[in-house]
């Protein structure tokens, strides 16, 4: 994935270590704000459970 610009955490806009797509809602967060499933994937991974899209950054 190519970005052109490090993400900021949408809660504390802290650096993002990934996104997360659940349940309709999305978000680029940071460690503190990651979701459990988000943490459990290796950096460059990506997952998706149905509707659900998790991608932690390298």
């Amino acid at each position: 994935m190519f970005m052109a610009e490090k993400q900021k955490c949408e809660y504390c806009e802290k650096e993002a270590i990934g996104f997360q797509s659940l349940e309709g809602s999305f978000a680029y967060v940071c460690l503190d704000h990651a979701d459990s499933l988000l943490l459990a994937l290796k950096p460059g991974e990506k997952k998706v459970y149905g509707v659900c899209v998790l991608e932690r950054y390298s």
